[in-house]
């Protein structure tokens, strides 16, 4: 056997496998450069509806032609017969001599996942639109809430305890506001924070 022919022997091994681990999605050609008119020796996935023994495409003959051609042409956009978009790769294969001997051509189908993408592109989609209230999907804590007390009052130059009336005041109609005060405790906390008894917290809210 001649070493083209071992070369050829591998490249049919390869497409036969890499075709039957994508059925139905990846049609795999491997192409005998050697023979353009006849190129084609074995397809797996026949998404395109050539058939062994068909000519070379003009990749192919492109790559005959230049010996300098790229080994590797990867991810161009194509199209199948029927209008469905592809992805393709080729893959060149030269001899010892630096000669290309075949090809081995990958075509995805990616119609499928087009529309995927844009079902998926639906599924997230939100709409914009005037919300008095902003919701966020997870519970506040009462860590969280001494920490926003403390850098409220941080950006007033004063520990929380040392807030006059009616800073202290705004600092939990603010917290409030934000949905601390549903957290477990949250008004037994902010009299420890603010140094203030129950009964001034909730005069703070009317």
């Amino acid at each position: 056997m001649t070493e083209d022919e071992l070369l050829l022997r591998e490249a049919e091994t390869i497409v036969t496998a890499v075709g039957r681990m994508f059925p139905g999605l990846c049609e795999v050609v491997l192409h005998d450069l050697r023979d353009p008119e006849h190129a084609i020796r074995a397809i797996e996935n026949n998404e395109s509806g050539r058939a062994v023994g068909d000519p070379a495409t003009e990749l192919g003959i492109a790559r005959i032609q230049d010996p300098a051609y790229p080994n590797v042409v990867q991810n161009y956009p194509n199209t199948f017969p029927d209008g469905r978009p592809a992805k393709s790769t080729s893959i060149g294969i030269r001899n010892s001599a630096g000669e290309y001997v075949a090809a081995i051509c990958l075509n995805l189908d990616v119609s499928l996942f087009a529309t995927v993408a844009r079902s998926l592109r639906e599924l997230v989609r939100t709409e914009e639109r005037e919300q008095s209230v902003t919701e966020t999907l997870r519970a506040r804590t009462s860590v969280e809430l001494r920490s926003l007390a403390e850098e409220f009052a941080a950006e007033r130059g004063r520990a929380p305890h040392a807030l006059d009336s009616a800073e202290k005041r705004r600092m939990v109609r603010f917290l409030r506001d934000e949905g601390f005060l549903d957290v477990k405790n949250a008004v037994r906390t902010l009299t420890g924070i603010l140094g203030v008894s129950r009964a001034t917290v909730y005069n703070y809210l009317k």
